[in-house]
């Protein structure tokens, strides 16, 4: 199996230590390069073409946000996954609205990191819980588990079920990343689920999808 690559943009030496060797020890895993700010990640993104960057977002001559929003400028960006201390509102609304494909804090157990950065390769969209929960406050109209998917909503989870990465369901629909993560993200609230295969097994479940024929 060829394993994932990793860029890893963070100003702390020792942060940066510790995730190499996090995943340098687990199979599947390969670091190409870690940084110290974030003009340095665009600029090894270029050069190692990673296939994923864990980023931190308060560096200096760079911060996380703007190398977000220049990464995911370049054509075949990889996902860009925030790895931070900070999870006020204006950060998360930052960061996704920049690009960011997930957003975790650096509490986060290292099987749910690995999980999520596995996540975010195949077109996930990791949060960690109280992210999520303020980003639903935020985009607002937070609604009951029991209130149905609507239309469009049925259209993403079907999307999903599909395959489909938030990419691939933005073109689709034609509509943009940010209202994809904002259309999954009422899903998992109403679907009460924590992530995208959860949202597919449970709207299966209901009888809400189908499973596309082979």
């Amino acid at each position: 199996m060829t394993p994932i690559r990793l860029l890893i943009a963070d100003d702390h030496m020792v942060v940066r230590t510790g995730l190499r060797h996090l995943f340098e020890t687990e199979p599947g895993f390969a670091v190409v390069a870690d940084v110290e700010n974030g003009a340095e990640a665009v600029s090894a993104v270029a050069e190692h073409r990673p296939d994923i960057v864990l980023m931190d977002l308060q560096m200096p001559v760079m911060d996380g946000v703007e190398a977000i929003r220049q990464i995911r400028a370049r054509p075949d960006a990889p996902p860009v996954l925030v790895l931070t201390t900070y999870d006020s509102d204006a950060q998360i609304l930052a960061a996704v609205e920049a690009g960011a494909a997930g957003y975790l804090l650096k509490d986060t157990p290292r099987d749910l990191l690995f999980d999520s950065v596995r996540s975010c390769v195949r077109g996930g969209s990791p949060l960690a819980p109280s992210v999520a929960a303020r980003l639903l406050a935020r985009v607002g109209n937070r609604t009951p588990a029991s209130e149905p998917l609507t239309g469009r909503e049925l259209q993403v989870v079907e999307l999903v079920a599909r395959g489909a990465s938030n990419r691939e369901i933005a073109r689709d629909l034609r509509i943009s990343e940010a209202t994809v993560k904002t259309h999954l993200l009422h899903i998992f609230e109403k679907l009460e689920v924590g992530d995208r295969t959860s949202a597919v097994t449970t709207a299966l479940e209901r009888g809400l999808i189908r499973l596309p024929r082979q």
